[in-house]
Order: C-alpha cells, then structure tokens, then sequence
C-alpha cells in the first residue's frame, strides 16, 4: 500500500482550499494518505482555520497545516517539501494548488501510471472549470485550454499544477527544491524539474489523473491569456539563462525568438479570419517578448496579485 502526502500550499483562498480538502476527503484508493497545507498568509492564516475546522469535524486523512512565513509560492513550496523530508515517511508527495480539486480517482490513476512506467515524477491532466464563460478567443490559450496528453513517458514537466513525485527526488535534490528567486514571478516548479531533469530523472504523463482547476472571470479574457504568456516567456527564459551551460544551449532559444520575430507578423495576417489561430498566434508573440525581456534583465512578477478566492 502506497503512502502518499498530499502537499498544499494556499494563500487567501479559504473557500477554494476547503473544496479541494473536501475532494480529497473522498477520494476511492487504498493509498495511506496524509495531508500537508501551507499557509504563506502569515498575519491572516485563512488556510490553517479551515484545516482546523475539518479536523474538528472528523476529517478522514491526516490533516496538518504549518505557516510559511515568507510571501512566495516557492517558499510555500519549500516549506511543505522540508517539512515532509523531516517528519513523515511518505514514499510520494503529491502537489495540487488550492483553486484545484481531483477527481475521486485521481490518485490511484497517478499511482497506475507509475507503477507501470517507472516514472520518479509525473503531471497529471488538467481541465478548466469557469466562473464565467471565457472570450472565445482566450479558449485555446494557455492557462485557460485544458492540459492533456497522452499517458507515458515524456521528456519534461514544466509545472506542478497536478504532480506525484517520488519521495527520494526531493531528497537527493539540493536544498531549496524550489528557488526563492521564482517567488513572485513562477518558473520556481520548471526550474525545479529542470534540475531533475538534468540529474536523470524519469518523468511520464498520466492523463487519467484528473483534476479541475478553477478559473475566476478575471482569469477567462484574452487579456489575462496574453499576460501568461508573457509571463511564461519571462520565466522560462530565467529558467534556460540559470542553467545554460554555453552559447550551444542558448542558440536554439535564440533562434526560435527569432523566428518568431521574423515569421509570426505574417502568420497573424493570415490567421485574422480565424479566431483561435489569431489568438494563438497573438500568444505566441507575447511569449517571445517575455523571452526577449528576460534576456534584457527584466522580471515580470506575476503572482504580485492572486486571482479567486
């Protein structure tokens, strides 16, 4: 039987880590499960007076919640990882965000999928929940399209939206898991499995490992899409700058903006009568500047405002 930790880290969403605590209160597997929140809102500690509230009622796993003290989601992130290393004995750690929930068998999905491929840490699928009905143009972008795949092995996991990973990962990886330096503009999970990646680690996808993500109307415009992608650029770029090792890993990346540059101005000519490959095309332009931004020492941070509650 599997022991698994769940891991949580929550900041000023109460009523979205309670649905998540609910979903996992009825989750179908025969996993020993334990639950972990962190709550990196140290004056308010919303998250520590739900888990306090569940508990009191019965809630069904192990449920503990510590205060992470220093804003950042990489803090967060590496207040949970530390704190698991030293006091349970969790053979994985499972990572979800507290505006997501799973499906009832989410967890025994990921743990099929490892069994049988190996793998040391694996993503699993990620469908969309709105709030509100998105623009249609910001449908396929992402951020605001589902994560899907098909289950198996793969080369690179860039975020921990939906992850199970082996305990002895995190063990043998270098203290802090997740660099401070990402804590308020993301990149902190890629650069987290690019340094896993790098040590040799096996990744595979399990699409059956469902779970729903919450997306607040703030979240579902085309605005917000072309946001991301900036940001997405910018941090991914302060991923590539931080571990390349020469101008032979930075020439790709370079090439490929440049592409972008030179191409994706005619692809949007082209792509005006349809609307999802405008937007795409749109995305793909915004991604590039935040590449470009980041090559010219500029750091966008993105999690400076938390959207939904």
């Amino acid at each position: 039987m599997p022991d698994v930790t769940i891991a949580i880290p929550s900041y000023r969403r109460p009523s979205g880590l309670e649905f998540l605590l609910l979903a996992i209160d009825g989750l179908q597997t025969t996993a020993s499960v334990s639950v972990l929140v962190a709550d990196n809102d140290a004056q308010g500690r919303e998250a520590l007076a739900v888990c306090k509230r569940l508990h009191a009622r019965g809630y069904r796993w192990p449920l503990e919640c510590i205060v992470a003290p220093e804003r950042g989601i990489a803090q967060a992130r590496n207040a949970l990882i530390e704190h698991i290393l030293a006091n349970s004995p969790a053979e994985f750690i499972a990572m979800l965000d507290d505006d997501e929930w799973p499906t009832p068998d989410w967890l025994e999905a990921f743990l099929k999928v490892q069994a049988s491929t190996k793998a040391e840490a694996l993503h699993g699928a990620v469908l969309r929940a709105f709030e509100s009905t998105p623009e249609d143009s910001a449908a396929a972008c992402h951020g605001i399209a589902p994560m899907r795949g098909k289950t198996g092995p793969i080369s690179a996991i860039y975020s921990t939206s939906n992850v199970l990973i082996r305990r002895v990962c995190l063990e043998e990886l270098p203290a802090p898991a997740f660099d401070p330096n990402f804590a308020l503009s993301g990149g902190e999970d890629r650069d987290c499995f690019e340094r896993l990646r790098r040590q040799g680690r096996r990744f595979a996808w399990a699409d059956e490992a469902i779970v729903y993500a919450s997306v607040p109307a703030s979240r579902a415009s085309f605005g917000w899409a072309l946001q991301r992608a900036y940001r997405t650029g910018n941090s991914d770029m302060r991923v590539i700058l931080k571990h390349c090792r020469g101008a032979a890993e930075m020439l790709p990346e370079i090439l490929k903006i440049g592409g972008v540059a030179l191409l994706y101005p005619f692809v949007l000519l082209a792509s005006v009568p349809f609307a999802h490959m405008h937007a795409q095309a749109l995305c793909k332009i915004w991604r590039a500047a935040g590449k470009t931004a980041a090559l010219l020492g500029h750091r966008y941070d993105e999690y400076a405002v938390i959207h939904g509650a």
